[in-house]
């Protein structure tokens, strides 16, 4: 600390001579004393920090303690400068040496030994701290930010950029030394200094970090020029293909819509080989940002919507460049900036289908090893499903969002799944308690198609018998048609009670069912199990039979869509 407070007091000595050698004397006043002898100890105090100290007698019988001489500018720089690095009070202010009367303090030997010092070298080969502190002193507010920057690239520093050299610059600036087998003294001599800037630029041009300005778009952002391309527009989409093989791409995204589009391209993206499974998710009403990693991407995304314009980008690079592109990526969301009140035009290239089973063109679609429906089982969130959806999956989505696998029992052909967040949805199942008369209309809410619609379908059809085609007594029969997407769908009758969960089509290879057979394990036959492993089910009260759309209302809060992914 002693150190670093007599690095700072020899560079404002030094710049006090030269100052008052150029105009009419100013001084940064410090502190004012009522008597001689407090100000006189308070000055010696400050001599041990500051070299160019002086005391004075003030019209109004106090006593002043001030540092310089400085010329105005100059006593104005160093006052902002000491106040910002927590060296001198906040209160110090600039005053004219006129302002004094006599001077009492230091004393002539004092005076004398001031100047003692030896003078400095700029041209020195290696500086040592007091002559780095003494040059850095001499370096513009530009450079100094620029040192900022650098030191903020090179991942040191994460503080504003404001010229100001204070703790967090100063530690920043020892960690860096510390990287480069320096001595961490918190102060860059000449050479570190340029080797910093020039180490950080040759980075940056090995990138082609520059502001690309995408009109079509109406974007503007710094992109990595040397590593990508511009390839096409695809709108929402203008793609940015790698160059000469760097693995690197971009989109920028952007288009015209509310909450509902942002909602779905929130999906939409999620589907992408460019955006890997692992990786944080997040979503309010306003903006979204993916992130993704693989053994051989990573990738971010992140989109906002304001004024109806929904504008974002994503940059996706290989896994073994990690650290360079973690820079470009602070550098591109520092500079996103959109332009204008506009978005891009829909029928510009090739745009793209609002279903992503007709995304064909570049923009590679992942596509789930299994997909089955389910339902919530729990006000938190849990959700039922079948066995196989849960069964080898490297990972399992419910709606998009990765859920655990909780239990699953192989007999029953049931799984449960719950949420690494809890959630709260629309609408909870409640399993029917009494019996339910045969050739009861009832309908299986799922997704049949997969991606293409991403609401639940409701499919009628009739409950033709307490049992299995072989007599099994947790089993209902179903004449009904459904589609493979539809197994783990619930099986509600007319008032909404859960009656159970539709089963994937068995098949031997040697006998198929009849498309108007489905068989579903009865809500008699899970409660029991569910409840034992911790998720009892909601008992039905009994209803009135509901409307077809109130039932299909009801049942898009109930029903989800379970992706299996390998």
């Amino acid at each position: 600390m002693y150190l670093r407070h007599w690095v700072l007091a020899l560079a404002v000595f030094v710049a006090g001579i030269a100052g008052a050698a150029r105009a009419e004397p100013s001084w940064v006043q410090i502190e004012a004393k009522p008597t001689q002898a407090e100000a006189e100890a308070r000055a010696s105090a400050w001599a041990t920090t500051f070299p160019n100290v002086g005391g004075f007698v003030l019209g109004s019988g106090w006593y002043a303690v001030a540092l310089g001489p400085f010329s105005q500018p100059e006593a104005v720089a160093q006052a902002e400068l000491l106040r910002g690095e927590g060296m001198i009070p906040a209160d110090a202010f600039v005053a004219d040496e006129a302002r004094f009367r006599s001077k009492f303090w230091p004393a002539s030997a004092g005076g004398a030994s001031l100047l003692a010092i030896a003078p400095i070298n700029p041209g020195q080969p290696s500086e040592n701290a007091v002559e780095a502190r003494a040059s850095e002193s001499q370096l513009s507010a530009g450079e100094r930010m620029a040192l900022q920057e650098a030191l903020q690239w090179q991942g040191y520093y994460s503080s504003g950029i404001d010229g100001a050299f204070g703790p967090g610059t100063r530690g920043s600036m020892a960690a860096w030394q510390a990287a480069i087998g320096a001595e961490q003294t918190g102060i860059l001599t000449s050479a570190q200094r340029a080797d910093l800037l020039a180490r950080t630029e040759g980075e940056r041009a090995a990138l082609g970090l520059a502001e690309v300005r995408d009109d079509e778009a109406a974007i503007s952002v710094m992109m990595p020029t040397a590593m990508v391309k511009f390839e096409r527009y695809e709108p929402p989409f203008a793609v940015y293909s790698a160059r000469d093989g760097s693995g690197v791409q971009v989109l920028l995204i952007s288009q015209a819509g509310d909450q509902t589009t942002l909602f779905s391209l929130y999906d939409v993206m999620q589907s992408f080989e460019i955006v890997p499974l692992e990786g944080a998710r997040e979503r309010n009403a306003s903006r979204f940002t993916l992130t993704g990693q693989n053994d051989h991407i990573l990738s971010h995304t992140e989109v906002s919507l304001r004024n109806g314009l929904i504008k974002g980008f994503t940059l996706v690079w290989p896994a073994s460049d990690a650290a360079s592109m973690a820079r470009v990526l602070k550098a591109m969301q520092d500079s996103f900036a959109p332009l204008g009140n506009s978005a891009m035009d829909t029928t510009l290239g090739e745009p793209l289908a609002v279903s992503t089973a007709d995304l064909t063109t570049g923009l590679n679609v992942r596509t789930p090893t299994l997909s089955r429906s389910g339902f919530y089982l729990t006000a938190t969130g849990a959700v039922l499903t079948t066995a196989d959806a849960a069964a080898s999956c490297g990972r399992v989505t419910v709606d998009g969002a990765v859920f655990d696998v909780a239990f699953v029992d192989a007999a029953l052909g049931v799984a449960v799944l719950t949420p690494r967040v809890a959630l709260a949805p629309q609408a909870v199942a409640s399993f029917a308690t009494a019996s339910t008369r045969l050739e009861t209309e009832v309908a299986v809410a799922g997704f049949p198609y997969a991606d293409a619609i991403s609401a639940p379908v409701l499919t009628f059809g009739r409950l033709a018998a307490m049992n299995g085609l072989a007599g099994e007594t947790d089993l209902a029969r179903l004449r009904l048609s459904a589609l493979p997407g539809d197994a783990g769908g619930p099986v509600l009758d007319p008032s909404g009670a859960v009656l159970g969960v539709l089963l994937p089509t068995m098949s031997d290879g040697q006998q198929l069912l009849p498309d108007d057979i489905a068989l579903a394990r009865q809500a008699a036959a899970l409660a029991p199990i569910l409840a034992a492993q911790g998720f009892a089910p909601v008992a039905s009260m009994g209803g009135t039979a509901m409307a077809p759309e109130d039932l299909a209302r009801m049942a898009r809060g109930l029903a989800v869509q379970v992706s299996c992914w390998n």
